[in-house]
């Protein structure tokens, strides 16, 4: 593999993020509000998977994969965590859940949406790795995959700092609380 140190300083950013949601939840103590929890958990779930997907090519060529099986475990990986990974972090979250469930199908569907110029075009590039369509290209869609999961993070970051992680609490009985 040749982008060794590409991957690598992908990962270093990425800890960052964890690095950064760690100091904050540190910093603001043991905070009540669940919006808070939830949403710096986000930030340090994305980092974390960026960091997996960022180290597991250079792990992975180490042993001597390479070409099509290398970038389609790696891909595999990314997905796993990016969904049924997620799921598994969101059940372990009690602040997640609990904002998930007091908050209308309507308003959930409209925050989910934002993600979606970054989680869409991240899925369509390791789905094509996984569908070998572009082997020339693999290595370049999974970079840009990361890069993509990597913004997503930061916009996350970006929506807590300028909002507040506050501004996003679910409406409560009778549609009162923060807005949609």
């Amino acid at each position: 593999m040749q982008d060794v140190e590409l991957f690598l300083a992908l990962a270093e950013i990425a800890g960052i993020f964890v690095g950064f949601g760690a100091l904050i939840a540190l910093r603001s103590g043991a905070t009540a509000d669940p919006a808070e929890v939830a949403f710096i958990g986000m930030v340090v779930w994305m980092g974390v998977q960026a960091v997996a997907g960022a180290l597991a090519p250079v792990a992975l060529s180490r042993f001597g994969v390479t070409g099509h099986a290398l970038w389609l475990t790696c891909s595999v990986i990314v997905l796993v965590l990016f969904w049924p990974g997620d799921a598994v972090v969101q059940r372990l979250s009690p602040e997640r859940r609990a904002i998930l469930a007091a908050m209308p199908r309507k308003v959930r569907a409209r925050q989910e949406l934002i993600g979606v110029p970054f989680w869409l075009p991240m899925n369509i590039a390791l789905a094509l790795i996984v569908l070998g369509v572009l082997p020339v290209h693999e290595e370049a869609l999974y970079f840009a995959a990361l890069v993509i999961l990597l913004l997503f993070g930061a916009g996350l970051v970006l929506v807590v700092v300028i909002n507040g992680a506050a501004a996003w609490k679910a409406p409560v009985s009778g549609g009162s609380g923060g807005r949609p």
